[in-house]
């Protein structure tokens, strides 16, 4: 480590999935490894996003969320969550998910706190803790259905614990927390006093009668629950780094401090734009189920022709799968292999574990693309059936 950078830097590496869409730049392959859609976001957003710029809302918006885009959210998340959401006390409008999820952590997080953490885990959770000065706990999600293990759940928590970080529908796995796993993780977060952050950004993509439950809204948990969102997936406008915080009105106010000192605030005509998002007809979400259920399908099925185990996703946009019939000594090795071999970029799944060789026979196949991306990406794939040894 360089004397001139600190401990904390020094602690975790670059994004994982950002090297690897570097990599399917590089090598001109198609990238399935970034969870951003390829297809247009809806035109009614576009059109609002213009009209802001041209009605000249080009400031500073209320550093913590335009007041119409937070009532917005209020009276949209509030009825599908089943919680009572005012806007002016409880809603932080943050650039994006990411930062959300740092607000949150240095708004309530103090040095030495713990934090349970799901493994495998979205990349960002380790990091944002230790930026935080806190101490990840790992609990370890069991495949093939990924459900945590009552005992081991009940054992991480302990008077150092601070919170515990959820994804539900959950990446890199599709598991969607069931209302009894999120029960019992109440009761734990009651008995325990420990906040739970809840990263709900892929609400909307649900799979197979699958239900969003949102924490917030079981008993006991409204004071104690925190929710993270934003535009990005539901809404295929990932870089407009939109976000949302949904908490009580003491962390409310500690988030908004944070956000304030870290960003400012997030894009005032994109929030005029949330606007209409927030507004969307209930067609828009069925529709959206539909297709992204479409897309899972044929994910599922360029896979079964390339020989690739999988575990079906509940939810989000992403196939989890296991490549240790390949004969590769690790996912790194792997996903390398296929990046400038095949053409094919995806995520390794040691990126999403605290030890790398926990992950070293997963690697994460990201669907939200166009029907000829994932026909160019079959296509490509079945080059494995021709160059892979199996077994080796």
């Amino acid at each position: 480590m360089s004397n001139r950078t600190s401990i904390k830097a020094a602690q975790f590496s670059e994004s994982v999935i950002r090297q690897m869409s570097q990599m399917a730049r590089k090598y001109n392959a198609i990238n399935l490894a970034q969870g951003f859609p390829d297809f247009p976001c809806p035109v009614a957003l576009k059109d609002a996003a213009s009209k802001a710029i041209y009605d000249d809302i080009n400031q500073y918006a209320v550093t913590w969320g335009d007041p119409e885009f937070r009532r917005a959210i209020a009276e949209k998340e509030g009825p599908y969550l089943g919680i009572t959401i005012n806007p002016d006390t409880q809603v932080t409008v943050t650039c994006g998910a990411t930062e959300a999820m740092a607000a949150v952590m240095l708004a309530t997080i103090n040095p030495g706190d713990e934090v349970i953490v799901f493994e495998p885990y979205y990349e960002n959770y380790g990091p944002d803790a230790i930026i935080a000065g806190a101490v990840p706990r790992y609990v370890t999600l069991h495949p093939p259905e990924w459900r945590f293990d009552e005992a081991e759940l009940a054992a991480a928590f302990n008077e150092k614990t601070r919170a515990i970080i959820i994804n539900t529908p959950h990446n890199p796995t599709g598991k969607v927390f069931s209302r009894e796993e999120l029960e019992v993780i109440a009761k734990l977060c009651q008995k325990w006093n420990v906040l739970a952050f809840t990263d709900e950004i892929y609400e909307h993509i649900l799979y197979d009668n699958n239900q969003h439950v949102g924490m917030a809204a079981l008993p006991g948990m409204e004071n104690l629950t925190v929710t993270i969102n934003g535009l990005s997936k539901t809404y295929s406008v990932t870089g407009w780094r939109v976000g949302i915080v949904i908490a009580p009105e003491d962390i409310t106010n500690a988030v908004r401090k944070m956000h304030d000192f870290l960003t400012v605030g997030a894009a005032a005509p994109l929030q005029r734009a949330g606007i209409a998002a927030m507004q969307l007809p209930q067609c828009y979400y069925d529709d959206l189920a539909t297709l992204y259920n479409q897309k899972r399908e044929i994910m599922l099925g360029i896979l079964d022709e390339a020989g690739i185990k999988y575990f079906r996703p509940q939810g989000a946009y992403y196939a989890f799968t296991d490549i240790s019939n390949f004969g590769y000594q690790t996912d790194v090795e792997f996903t390398h292999f296929l990046v400038r071999d095949i053409g094919v970029a995806v995520v390794p799944g040691s990126s999403f574990f605290s030890r790398p060789e926990l992950g070293r026979k997963f690697v994460r196949f990201c669907f939200s693309k166009q029907p000829e991306t994932l026909e160019a990406a079959r296509l490509r794939l079945q080059k494995l059936k021709d160059v892979v040894r199996l077994g080796v």
